[in-house]
């Protein structure tokens, strides 16, 4: 049976901490536009209190998510035991998109030792809490992270203009249409 937090507690992060991969669920506000799940690895979520988290946006072939959360904020993120005991945390919030242009962002990065660049920070403060049971969710065993991600960002020869432009101009509009990355003058 599954059960709700008033807020982050030890046992909660501790679970949080342990697992090598989570979830991000987001939707327009439209009826017709296109509900989206996006797998999120490396070391990119944090708990920054009790009732606040983060995650780092590094870029890949949409822009649904910041979309969305520009649009209406709602968003789920997911986690998922793959091994110990079965277990689900779902974290119910509002999401802001911090873009990586944003005065707020350095200062936002420093929570991810190890990444100097990101299209976007999200942050979400939390609205609700719940886990259950997790029982249908299979065993898997953790081999290593693919780094074909860090590597393409991590290039040297692609320094910080280059993927400001890439952004704006690849990330520009969702699926559904709505604004990604806004440009300067936005």
């Amino acid at each position: 049976m599954g059960k709700t937090y008033d807020r982050l507690d030890t046992k909660l992060t501790a679970f949080i901490k342990a697992q090598k991969m989570f979830f991000v669920a987001t939707a327009p506000l439209s009826a017709d536009g296109l509900v989206n799940v996006s797998p999120k690895g490396y070391d990119s979520f944090v708990i920054i209190d009790d009732m606040t988290v983060a995650y780092l946006d590094l870029g890949g072939s949409g822009i649904e998510t910041q979309a969305h959360v520009q649009e209406n904020g709602r968003i789920t993120i997911m986690f998922c035991a793959f091994e110990g005991a079965a277990n689900i945390l779902r974290l119910y919030g509002k999401g802001e998109a911090i873009q990586f242009d944003d005065p707020r962002f350095d200062s936002l990065l420093e929570h991810f030792p190890g990444f100097d660049k990101a299209r976007g920070i999200i942050v979400v403060r939390l609205e609700r809490i719940a886990d259950s049971c997790g029982w249908a969710v299979p065993f898997y065993e953790f081999k290593e992270e693919r780094d074909q991600l860090k590597r393409y960002t991590d290039n040297p020869q692609r320094d910080a203009d280059y993927w400001a432009e890439k952004y704006r101009t690849s990330n520009a509009r969702s699926l559904d249409g709505l604004p990604g990355i806004r440009s300067q003058s936005d």
